[in-house]
């Protein structure tokens, strides 16, 4: 493969669904102690979130508590418990074109806002004869680092 016009810097967030996020914040909130930073729900994505946060600056890692609006719909956020894994890329454009001119397969949506307020995509978690190489069964969100992330973890 050629070189790679990107860097992946670290963890920016994993996502963790359920039919229900009270039974997540006891354990996640109460229990383990994150903070609730923000709540993020939205129709199109099916959605309806927690944002958590354990760190502080650039090495905080968000844990977002996911339970479905509605539950016979797609996508079913509560259908994998381990929904996603959210990794900080320090030039999220150059590394979506490179990916996929080397066989990565996206999901649906290209580049665009996420909860957090930061540019995402997200790699499919499955394969296809186009684009061969995807998340085995994973979804990763790729997350376009801030300045100050990129400093930190670059």
């Amino acid at each position: 493969m050629s070189p790679k016009p990107y860097r992946i810097l670290g963890i920016q967030q994993i996502a963790i669904g359920g039919p229900d996020k009270t039974a997540l914040r006891k354990l996640w909130v109460d229990v383990l102690g994150l903070t609730v930073t923000g709540n993020f729900v939205s129709e199109r994505e099916n959605v309806d979130e927690d944002i958590c946060t354990v760190g502080r600056g650039p090495h905080k890692v968000e844990v977002d508590l996911m339970q479905p609006l509605d539950p016979e719909k797609k996508p079913a956020v509560h259908s994998t418990p381990l929904n996603h894994v959210g990794l900080w890329v320090d030039d999220l454009p150059a590394a979506v074109d490179w990916m996929t001119a080397h066989g990565v397969r996206f999901a649906p949506g290209g580049i665009r806002k996420g909860a957090a307020g930061y540019d995402i995509c997200f790699i499919h978690p499955k394969s296809s004869a186009e684009f061969p190489i995807a998340g085995e069964g994973v979804l990763i969100e790729l997350v376009q680092a801030p300045t100050e992330v990129i400093a930190a973890l670059g």
